[in-house]
């Protein structure tokens, strides 16, 4: 999808149409540009809808819990586990697909190159399973090669990885497969809910869990979603579990502020969907 390059050029010639240019607009006052918010990790930025990419950077998650005094490394917590690709259901792939690619993203600096290539492989698995294109296998392919000869590491191999994470969503939409991109976004936002949270379990600072955890609007985009699957087809196992967790997030969510129980019951709830995979 050439969306964004269409819409500037678009703007660019509209704003080269007739002979003679338009008078100079009058001066205005200055106005001192308004202070920046302070970053916070949003779990939707792990598969918000409206957003460019299915997760945020490693550098941009670590910097966000240092600033909320989570020392814990969220890449020290993914699990090393081997998530399949080779179920029937296109739906769990979705998720396995979202999981796999949070687990990436977050452990591209400090995995080693193996590992990086196994989870790249089960991302092409999973992917070829949803339907993605031929230009997504040789995406892949090429970040394999450059892993595997040393020519692709640090802040390079992370700049690559984002780019497939881009492109990623266009592509399965492309290919008439963006009833899947929600479940995608599902599996990312439920693994980076589960880290977070392990992280502040881990830290036993739990006062950011309102800023970082508490998000109603999310929860609700995703149950909505599922509910829709739910009524046009019969969900597999692991849909129908990550509906159960999504309906105890949203209690959660509803909670005037979040304490060591909520954090607890987010953490146990999205790990058991997790145990699923």
């Amino acid at each position: 999808m050439l969306l964004r390059p269409i819409l500037f050029a678009g703007a660019l010639l509209a704003g080269c149409t007739g002979d003679e240019a338009p008078p100079p607009p009058p001066p205005q006052p200055e106005v001192a540009p308004p202070a920046a918010p302070e970053p916070t990790l949003n779990p939707a930025d792990l598969g918000n809808a409206d957003s460019d990419g299915l997760v945020p950077s490693p550098k941009e998650m670590q910097e966000v819990l240092t600033r909320a005094g989570l020392a814990a490394r969220l890449e020290s917590m993914v699990q090393d586990r081997d998530i399949k690709m080779d179920v029937e259901s296109q739906d769990q792939v979705a998720v396995r697909v979202g999981v796999v690619l949070a687990d990436l993203v977050l452990t591209l600096k400090t995995a080693p190159k193996e590992r990086t290539v196994a989870r790249l492989g089960a991302l092409q698995q999973g992917l070829a399973k949803l339907g993605a294109g031929p230009d997504i296998d040789q995406t892949i392919n090429g970040l394999k090669d450059g892993i595997n000869s040393g020519a692709l590491t640090g802040d390079k191999l992370v700049h690559d990885i984002d780019e497939l994470s881009l492109v990623m969503v266009p592509e399965l939409s492309f290919e008439g497969k963006d009833w899947v991109v929600p479940l995608i976004q599902a599996g990312s936002w439920l693994e980076g809910a589960h880290l977070v949270s392990g992280a502040m379990k881990a830290e036993s600072k739990i006062g950011a869990a309102d800023q970082l955890l508490k998000q109603p609007q999310v929860v609700d985009f995703f149950i909505k979603y599922v509910d829709k699957v739910g009524a046009e087809k019969a969900p597999d196992d692991v849909v129908k579990k990550l509906k159960e967790t999504l309906s105890t997030l949203k209690d959660v969510a509803a909670k005037p502020t979040l304490g060591q129980p909520e954090v607890d019951t987010i953490h146990s709830s999205t790990g058991a969907v997790l145990s699923m995979l």
